[in-house]
């Protein structure tokens, strides 16, 4: 696999999406900036990534 390839984003239209189905109504630009901020501050990518390796390795060693 291209290791320079995106595995995952989230859009403007992922923040409307919710905020839709949240709040009943899209955001304004000021406050997409205030959700991609927090999103930017909370969204611990390592811990993700770490925690789901060892789920595989779990599952790895209860299959054998």
């Amino acid at each position: 696999m291209n290791k320079n390839k995106t595995l995952y984003k989230l859009t403007v239209e992922d923040f409307q999406n919710v905020a839709l189905e949240e709040i009943d109504r899209e955001l304004n630009d000021a406050e997409i900036e205030i959700v991609k901020k927090s999103v930017e501050d909370n969204l611990n990518w390592y811990e993700i990534i770490s925690n789901s390796l060892s789920q595989i390795e779990l599952a790895s060693k209860n299959k054998k």
